[in-house]
C-alpha cells in the first residue's frame, strides 16, 4: 500500500525490555515501547485466519468468541487515561448481529470480535448499515455482511475523547466511502471508525511525529496487582499493539510477557551481569 516497501514484524517482548522484569508497574525509570514504521494492520487476516496465520474452516458461519481471552489494558496520553478496556465492564457484552441493530444508533462504533482473529470496527450510518475500512477500502455494507459471523458490540465508551454529533460522525464515514489503496489515510478500521467518530488528526497515518518523547503508554493488566507498560511515539502504533494483543488473546499474551520475564531475570543472574 503506498510506498510500503518492508514490513517489520512486532518485536517480541524480550527485544522490548521494560524496567521491572517482574511486570510490576511503577511511575519512575524508562520503558520503550514498538514503532511500526513500515507495517500495516494485518486487515487481511481478519477474514478465515486464525491467530498463526492458517486458514479458518470457511464453512464455519458463526465464528468463535470466548470471553475469557479479552485483554484488559488502558492507554495514557501522559497522564490522561484516553482508552479504557476492563473485561468486568457491561458494554463489552456481545451480540448477534441481528440483535445488535435493535441497539445501534446513527454515529455508534461497533465491534467484531472473534477469538484469534483482529477486531473489526466499523460505523453504524442507520438503515441497518455501517461504514467500515476493508482490505484496504472504505466499503458501505449491511451490518450482517460485515460481521461475517463473528459476534459484535457497541464501543463508543472504549475512547474517552468527546464525539461528534452524531450528523458529523456519519457524514466523516460516508464521504470516505469508495477510498482505497494510496487514497487511505487510516492503517487499520480501528483507526478509520475512531477518526470519523471523534475527528482526531491522530488517528490517521502520520497524524504525528515520531520523534523525541513516547507520550503514549498502554498498560496490559496481567492480574489484578499486576501490570505491564510500553510506551510509543504515536496513537497510531500503540493502537497497532493493542490489536496484536487482541489477535493473540490473553492466554498467548501472558505467556509472551511470561518468556520476557524469564529471559530477565536470566540475563542479569549471568556472570559479569551488572
Amino acid at each position: 500500500m503506498g510506498n510500503q516497501v518492508d514490513r517489520l514484524s512486532h518485536l517480541s517482548y524480550a527485544e522490548v525490555p521494560t524496567v521491572d522484569p517482574n511486570g510490576v508497574d511503577t511511575d519512575d525509570g524508562p520503558r520503550i515501547g514498538v514503532s511500526y514504521i513500515f507495517s500495516n494492520d494485518d486487515d487481511d487476516l481478519e477474514d478465515g485466519c486464525a491467530a498463526d496465520g492458517t486458514e479458518r474452516d470457511k464453512n464455519q458461519e458463526e465464528k468463535h468468541y470466548d470471553h475469557r481471552e479479552e485483554v484488559a489494558c488502558a492507554v495514557f496520553n501522559r497522564d490522561e487515561c484516553i482508552y479504557e478496556k476492563s473485561v468486568k465492564s457491561e458494554y463489552l457484552e456481545v451480540y448477534s448481529p441481528e440483535n445488535l441493530l435493535n441497539k445501534c444508533k446513527a454515529g455508534d462504533l461497533v465491534e467484531f470480535v472473534a477469538t484469534g482473529q483482529y477486531p473489526h470496527w466499523a460505523v453504524y450510518v442507520g438503515d441497518f448499515q455501517v461504514v467500515h475500512l476493508h482490505r484496504a477500502e472504505v466499503k458501505n455494507t449491511f451490518l450482517t455482511d460485515a460481521s461475517q459471523g463473528r459476534r459484535c458490540r457497541i464501543v463508543n465508551d472504549l475512547y474517552k475523547f468527546k464525539a461528534l454529533g452524531p450528523d458529523m460522525v456519519v457524514q466523516n464515514a460516508m464521504e470516505q466511502v469508495g477510498l482505497k489503496d494510496r487514497e487511505l489515510s487510516w492503517r487499520n478500521s480501528e483507526c478509520f471508525a475512531a477518526w470519523c467518530r471523534f475527528g482526531k488528526r491522530e488517528f490517521k497515518m502520520g497524524g504525528e511525529i515520531r520523534i523525541g518523547k513516547q507520550p503514549y503508554r498502554l498498560k496490559i493488566f496481567m492480574s489484578d496487582k499486576q501490570s505491564h507498560v510500553l510506551e510509543f511515539q504515536s496513537l497510531e502504533d500503540m493502537i497497532m499493539e493493542k490489536r496484536r494483543n487482541d489477535h493473540l488473546g490473553r492466554t498467548a499474551v501472558l505467556q509472551e510477557l511470561a518468556t520476557h520475564f524469564r529471559s530477565v531475570v536470566e540475563s542479569k543472574n549471568e556472570p559479569g551481569a551488572e
